[in-house]
């Protein structure tokens, strides 16, 4: 589970990464309830006004952000955008304390928020990458999802603590500070500079972000990726909306607000550390968990006491880390290297982007409709998701259905054995990738949905004979297989593949 760990300079990012998010969810939580109970009377609407501005330039800027992470040395541009992030924490919290800031003031400060963060979020996605080795880097992304939510299982219940105690002001002078120690940890960090780009350096920006969408175009399973993270990032992850108006709906404050972002944070690290445990990044988890989003965000919307709606926030944190944190490995660990930066800056684009859409548009539905539709909304988003997700298994994958007797049910691919032929002798998986599966002289190769670099091949994977040839080579990792690489090498070969008796 912490194997990354065992890195240096990962062990340095990840200690001072902790402690600067520590203090980056203490600010969030702060944020939201200053625009909701300070500067308005408990308007919703403009905590998703709030929202927008510090989300919306993640999508403005995409040609831009995934440049700099691919062109520049990321440790350095990290220095630069911790630096000016450390400021403009330390500049709000000034104003408040003095008592002089307004709304438009929060307006502000969340839009340059936004545009800092729009380069430092990419590049500190990208960066794990510069630190581990490819075999490592799945679960180094876990672990810093496991940090993320590590910091707000923590953060925002010492500033519910802290607002009551001594003001929001004093909130963001603490996160100030904090930004010490991912500083720090970049300096202490040595990386070897990275191969430049194989592009002409002095292609447009607009022609290199174009790079990056031909990529993603040409890969169905991350298109899937991505429309079912724009779908929870726009309706399902606008917490502060739904944290903030759920508090106030059971008659709660400052502290009980931040108490639920902790809650949450319970189950969104359980489920960081347990896509850590994992092997890879498979593109079934991600479907998965986008339908038990649904089934959550319903429950806890029916929830009647601020206690059982708590602990229905573990089940709805850890069910989206798990999508999260996996579809992040996902997109990292099968794109090529000289577009990674690129693909994270639209992977995050499209996550955040929608913010600015969603974020107004739940909170505005809090207000007219009452703090419950925020979740009745998310539920909706998430079952789309989920259909999407099934949808593209069933028709790029070719899958069927087929009963087995009685209630038992089997899917198999289209095509293949069925469980009534005379091959019935064989099992087929749904993590079996087609190429496996072929039987006879001829092997239907679907698209691949990931490219493979080398020579050219007419079949990405090994075959297993069919007809008993006891020294097929089962293969190596399938990037088109829809439970993503590392399935079907070695001993991850699926059991239930069994050659016909005779």
């Amino acid at each position: 589970m912490f194997r990354s760990l065992s890195i240096r300079n990962y062990r340095i990012w990840f200690v001072g990464a902790l402690v600067s998010n520590i203090g980056a969810w203490m600010q969030a939580t702060t944020q939201n309830w200053v625009v909701l109970t300070e500067l308005t009377a408990n308007n919703a609407a403009a905590v998703g006004v709030t929202m927008a501005l510090q989300f919306g330039p993640q999508l403005v800027l995409v040609p831009f952000s995934g440049a700099v992470a691919d062109r520049f040395e990321r440790r350095k541009v990290l220095l630069v955008t911790q630096s000016l992030l450390m400021l403009l924490a330390a500049g709000l919290g000034a104003l408040l304390i003095t008592g002089a800031a307004e709304l438009w003031h929060l307006y502000a400060f969340a839009l340059a928020l936004g545009i800092v963060n729009a380069f430092d979020t990419t590049a500190r996605q990208a960066f794990v990458s510069d630190l581990v080795g490819t075999a490592q880097l799945s679960n180094a992304v876990a672990l810093n999802s496991a940090s993320f939510n590590s910091a707000r299982l923590v953060g925002p219940a010492v500033a519910g603590i802290l607002i009551a105690i001594v003001g929001s002001g004093w909130v963001f002078l603490i996160n100030a500070v904090s930004f010490l120690g991912v500083i720090s940890a970049l300096l202490l960090i040595r990386t070897a500079r990275r191969a430049p780009s194989e592009e002409p350096k002095r292609e447009s920006q607009l022609r290199q972000l174009s790079a990056g969408l031909r990529y993603v175009r040409g890969r169905h399973d991350l298109v899937v990726v991505f429309a079912i993270v724009f779908l929870l990032g726009t309706f399902s992850m606008n917490f502060p909306v739904m944290s903030s108006t759920m508090a106030v709906e059971f008659g709660r404050g400052a502290s009980d607000y931040g108490l639920l972002s902790s809650i949450l944070a319970i189950g969104s690290l359980t489920g960081a550390l347990l896509v850590a445990r994992r092997p890879a990044a498979r593109m079934r988890v991600v479907i998965m968990a986008a339908g038990g989003i649904g089934v959550v965000s319903v429950l806890a919307a029916i929830m009647p006491t601020f206690w059982t709606f708590a602990v229905m926030l573990i089940f709805l944190g850890f069910a989206i880390s798990t999508l999260l944190t996996t579809a992040n490995g996902f997109v990292q660990t099968t794109t090529k290297p000289a577009v990674r930066g690129r693909v994270l800056a639209l992977y995050i684009a499209v996550l955040m982007g929608g913010t600015p859409l969603g974020a107004p548009l739940v909170g505005a539905a809090a207000d007219a409709l009452g703090a419950r539709s925020t979740l009745f909304i998310s539920a909706a988003a998430a079952f789309t998701a989920f259909g999407i997700g099934i949808t593209w298994l069933f028709i790029e994958r070719e899958l069927r259905f087929h009963r087995s007797g009685g209630l038992r049910f089997a899917v198999t691919h289209a095509g293949r054995p069925g469980v009534d032929d005379d091959h019935s002798g064989q099992t087929e998986t749904l993590t079996a990738p087609i190429t496996v599966l072929g039987r006879g002289e001829k092997v239907l190769t679907p698209a691949e949905s990931a490219p493979i670099e080398g020579p050219a091949v007419d079949v990405a994977t090994g075959t297993i004979d069919t007809n008993g040839d006891p020294d097929a080579d089962p293969g190596t990792d399938d990037p088109s297989d829809p439970d993503g690489p590392g399935d079907h090498g070695g001993e991850d070969w699926p059991r239930s593949i069994r050659r016909p008796r005779g």
